[in-house]
């Protein structure tokens, strides 16, 4: 499971170092792709199978459907880990991102989104706000 916040830079050659705690579970690659909410998504290459064949059963044609499955395939890379857990993230993902030089990486459970940093700050505000409402977990069941 991913959990925690860490803040680290790109290089020169855009490639990001994983953290430490998660790169056991990325080493045998990873799928990067764009999240809906300006920040990219870091699933271990199982764990990106599993979305992809959720995704790959929702109805052919529809809207949401369509629009879920362009934004979760077609900007979707494969890449390994480095010996330094280090990954190569391109210029469409960071640009979609808005990422140039540092980022947040977050673990969220089964996979890690990456944020700007001022991007993660407003996107934790929301989260602070919605989760202090407590309907919003019992809609969860939680």
């Amino acid at each position: 499971m991913f959990i925690g916040q860490f803040t680290h830079s790109l290089d020169d050659k855009s490639r990001i170092a994983l953290p430490a705690k998660f790169r056991a579970r990325l080493d045998d690659g990873v799928v990067i792709t764009a999240g809906r909410d300006r920040q990219l998504l870091i699933y271990p290459r199982e764990g990106f199978e599993v979305l992809a064949g959720k995704v790959n059963e929702l109805p052919l044609m529809g809207p949401d459907a369509e629009t879920l499955r362009r934004m979760i395939f077609m900007s979707a890379v494969d890449a390994v880990p480095d010996k330094q857990g280090r990954v190569i993230i391109g210029p469409d993902l960071l640009q979609h991102a808005g990422i140039e030089r540092e980022a947040v990486l977050v673990g969220v459970g089964q996979f890690i989104e990456v944020w700007h940093p001022a991007e993660w700050q407003r996107a934790k505000t929301e989260v602070a706000s919605a989760a202090a409402q407590k309907e919003v977990w019992a809609r969860l069941g939680i």
